[in-house]
């Protein structure tokens, strides 16, 4: 099986003051994967897309 290419995105609630300062995240179905865009060679996480949609909310109360 193949696994298509990510296409990786600063996410928008990654700070603005320092572009080195960012979090990197990648859709894919029903999963959202982040990294640290410092280091996109390294590992990254891989959740489920509820669970990112909760992690969201959580953080911006």
């Amino acid at each position: 099986m193949s696994v298509p290419e990510l296409h990786w995105f600063k996410s928008s609630y990654s700070s603005s003051s320092d572009i080195n300062d960012c979090v990197e995240v990648a859709h894919a179905p029903a999963m959202i994967h982040v990294r640290d865009s410092k280091a996109p060679g390294t590992s990254h996480v891989t959740v489920a897309s509820a669970t990112w949609e909760s992690f969201l909310a959580y953080v911006t109360e």
